[in-house]
């Protein structure tokens, strides 16, 4: 989705399952030349016409409002380089400070990139990012920890209600925002009650820098502007949600999203030599530089959090401890299931399904109630955030499988830490939020999801390449 031509954008509103939309084209009508691409604000010439790809569809403007488009529009490198530029000229009392947060996906992309490891590719990022006036750099691995044991509470609660609870399972995941922008949107309450309220570690991030960091720093949460590196077009999408600006605070937990790709093209822009970058370490919500070093969670690149859940299931639900999680590759790659048996018994069916196609099939099959997974892990980018459209983008709109592959080698080369057994969450827990259960906890850590109002549930798109 780096570029949205007008032969793209033209076919996706003929195919769009938005029944009612201003925007939609005809094939004479000139209004076409005139639209913006939502996903970075370029649209090229009309003659360069490709495949639509169902995996795209949200970079037309068919499921925005006009004030989702204007946010979005927002969410670019000159929006950095104005407020880098505004902390230059104005009084420093008035000076924005300037947070990122790197999402653990997004650092791969920086290691191929570098010719160097994930870790001292990092420090260079950071030490960029520092360079042009960036105050503190996290990695959100942190938070992720918190939207994988909200997850796996979640799970188990869901579970064991499920005899008198229909909407109970399966439960989906609700890290994707591309996923949840076409559950609401097309699935309607045929999906969205399914899906699991923990937010994602993105949004998670923005409670803590919002609310933790800044009063750990003393400061009002407006007087941060808080940017978030992704491998996704889509988390900027995530970032407007109404539910992600917080009155109280007067302040969006997230101000900005920029992918991996734009933040190497202002390294182009500025003509910088990886040689020549300090080596700098992240930064921790704490205050103290983070020298514990870069950690992972189990899964195959997007957090694994249907890993998770299905090993802390097994243990809370059945006292079984599984070691290791072997998928059994169903249509595809990118269609996945495990299960947990006993004596023959399966107690247990879990799915990952990434990818729009993929996802179409699950949902033909719970329409006619055909689904026997409990949960299911589901990502829009067939092969998961690594191959995110921000970073993994290749010749004629398709993933570059090259990148993607040595992407994911330099994701798996670093260490595995489970959320369960590191002492900064619990100690986030009692010093943030006053207990796993607290009113505070469900208001950081969750949210809801529903169909928009005035919108009906709309039929399933047709099927595109």
């Amino acid at each position: 989705m780096s570029e949205i031509n007008i032969g793209r954008r033209k076919e996706k509103c003929e195919n769009c399952s938005k029944q009612q939309c201003s925007k939609k084209q005809s094939n004479e009508g000139p209004s076409s030349l005139q639209e913006k691409a939502v996903a970075n604000g370029e649209v090229s010439e009309p003659h360069q016409v490709q495949q639509v790809l169902l995996s795209s569809c949200l970079s037309c403007e068919g499921c925005l409002s006009e004030e989702e488009s204007r946010c979005i529009s927002q969410q670019n490198l000159e929006e950095l380089k104005r407020v880098l530029s505004l902390n230059k000229r104005c009084d420093a009392s008035k000076h924005k400070v300037l947070v990122v947060s790197l999402c653990p996906q997004s650092l791969p992309f920086f290691a191929v990139k570098f010719s160097l490891g994930v870790a001292e590719a990092t420090r260079k990022l950071c030490g960029f990012l520092k360079s042009m006036g960036v105050d503190h750099v996290f990695d959100t691995t942190l938070a992720a920890g918190f939207s994988i044991l909200e997850s796996q509470r979640e799970f188990v609660r869901r579970f064991r209600r499920r005899h008198h609870d229909s909407h109970a399972l399966p439960m989906f995941t609700s890290s994707c925002p591309g996923w949840i922008r076409y559950a609401e949107r097309v699935l309607g309450s045929l999906v969205t009650p399914h899906i699991c309220t923990a937010k994602s570690p993105q949004q998670v991030m923005g409670s803590l820098v919002k609310d933790f960091f800044t009063q750990q720093q003393k400061l009002p949460p407006g007087k941060v502007f808080h940017i978030v590196v992704a491998p996704c077009f889509d988390k900027k999408l995530e970032a407007v949600r109404e539910e992600f600006y917080s009155s109280l605070l007067e302040s969006r937990d997230v101000d900005c999203v920029l992918t991996s790709g734009e933040i190497f093209q202002m390294m182009e822009e500025r003509k910088v030599s990886v040689e020549d970058l300090d080596s700098v370490p992240l930064d921790h919500v704490f205050g103290e530089a983070d020298e514990a070093g870069l950690v992972r969670h189990e899964g195959r690149g997007s957090e694994g959090f249907l890993e998770h859940v299905f090993k802390n299931a097994a243990k809370e639900l059945f006292g079984l401890e599984v070691n290791e999680i072997v998928y059994k590759t169903l249509r595809n790659r990118d269609f996945q299931e495990v299960s947990l048996e006993r004596d023959g018994e399966t107690l247990l069916q879990f799915a990952a399904v990434y990818g729009f196609r993929n996802i179409q099939t699950l949902v033909h099959r719970m329409r006619k109630g055909r689904v026997p997974y409990q949960l299911v892990e589901v990502l829009s980018c067939p092969g998961g955030c690594l191959s995110g459209r921000g970073q993994a983008e290749g010749e004629g709109g398709h993933v570059d499988k090259v990148l993607s592959q040595q992407m994911e080698e330099a994701y798996s080369s670093l260490p595995v830490r489970l959320p369960e057994v590191n002492p900064e969450l619990q100690r986030l827990y009692q010093d943030w939020l006053q207990g796993q259960d607290s009113p505070q906890a469900l208001q950081a850590l969750h949210t809801q999801y529903s169909q928009p109002q005035q919108q009906p549930p709309q039929t399933l798109p047709p099927d595109i390449q």
